[in-house]
């Protein structure tokens, strides 16, 4: 009789422990920092920061190590199920959209021609055969030639002044080529044969490429062949005055479904075994195509850099966005930080991202 108790009660063990290994509803298997070497103590003094108002905004802090969510953290009044507005750190969104129409055959590759997806948009004011020339890889770069700045006010690209025009493709279409002041380096004279120009409006432009080469609404593609096969439910797009979903910003997910987009890469395309966009896409899109500054490099909507100590640099691949916003994927170290908060058009938002990423995460790293 004991015998057969302890077969009970060794079977309903094993049950247990099979189970704690499953993935969660969100589809994410917890860990605890203990098991991914990380310090608790750092992460309790990160709480107390942001809870005595040190850290401003912050909405989530969230690390995943070795794909187990190990750190998850909600402030301000948000919570698991706050879909987040993490602004232009979406638009790498756009760029996994792209990797996977081009490995569906949808799309030729990132050679191919912009101006063709839109015949319906000619004739294009300000015309200019170096626009006939303009590829998916020139908007995926923020390197076309065409006169778009969103960091420069009087840029006739500049996004808010697309806000308030109806027809924001044939807007950006519409856009003169520029030119280059005597102090800017020209693209023969830049790394990698490009001169960075960060442009929101060619990648709402590279959207609806997708939805042209895919025949279906861009939302409605991202949902069938990149939110379905993780799992993520509920995202919530901006739309343009002609209903077409903004793929240049705005999206907003769970801070745990972004999260799952920065280890998608992290495992080189695949999430649960199963392959969502080719490994060789991942290794395009971290590779640098484009100089920004010495700090920074930019691949294909991916922000290059890295975090940590300078005699100990830890190099890493970034979705960023305004406020603040970051999806961090550090490769060597297996980990993907998220920092979300709304720390909108403020001084200093990215510097206390990065203090988080760096003073508090990557400080907890057992020597």
């Amino acid at each position: 009789m004991k015998a057969r108790l302890l077969g009970l009660v060794l079977v309903c063990c094993r049950g247990f422990l099979a189970a704690a290994d499953l993935p969660a509803a969100d589809g994410w298997q917890r860990g605890s920092l203990e098991d991914a070497k990380l310090a608790p103590a750092r992460f309790q003094a990160l709480e107390a920061a942001v809870q005595s108002g040190e850290l401003k905004k912050i909405q989530s802090v969230l690390v995943v190590r070795d794909g187990k969510l190990v750190y998850e953290r909600y402030f301000n009044g948000a919570d698991a199920g706050t879909l987040m507005d993490v602004r232009s750190a979406s638009k790498t969104v756009t760029s996994i959209l792209v990797g996977i129409a081009i490995d569906r055959g949808m799309l030729p590759g990132v050679e191919a021609k912009i101006l063709p997806f839109f015949p319906e948009k000619r004739p294009l004011a300000n015309p200019d055969p170096r626009k006939e020339q303009i590829t998916v890889e020139d908007f995926l770069t923020m390197s076309s030639l065409l006169e778009c700045d969103d960091w420069n006010d009087q840029s006739r690209g500049n996004e808010e002044k697309m806000y308030i025009i109806e027809d924001w493709v044939k807007f950006t279409l519409d856009l003169p080529i520029k030119g280059f002041a005597p102090w800017a380096t020209r693209p023969k004279d830049s790394p990698y044969g490009r001169s960075f120009s960060y442009c929101t409006a060619g990648v709402f432009v590279l959207g609806q490429v997708v939805a042209k080469a895919a025949k279906v609404p861009v939302d409605r593609f991202a949902a069938e062949t990149l939110f379905g096969p993780l799992g993520i439910r509920g995202a919530t797009w901006p739309y343009s005055p002609l209903d077409l979903a903004q793929t240049g910003g705005g999206l907003r997910l769970a801070s745990a479904d972004y999260a799952k987009l920065g280890q998608l890469f992290l495992d080189g395309g695949s999430w649960a075994g199963k392959r969502v966009v080719s490994e060789a896409w991942v290794r395009e899109s971290v590779k640098p195509h484009v100089r920004i500054d010495a700090d920074t490099e930019y691949g294909y909507l991916w922000w290059l850099r890295s975090f940590g100590p300078k005699e100990k640099p830890h190099t890493a691949w970034a979705m960023q966005g305004n406020g603040g916003n970051k999806i961090v994927v550090l490769p060597a170290l297996r980990m993907v930080v998220v920092v979300t908060s709304n720390n909108y058009n403020t001084r200093g938002m990215h510097e206390q991202t990065d203090r988080i990423v760096n003073d508090f995460v990557l400080g907890a790293l057992e020597p």
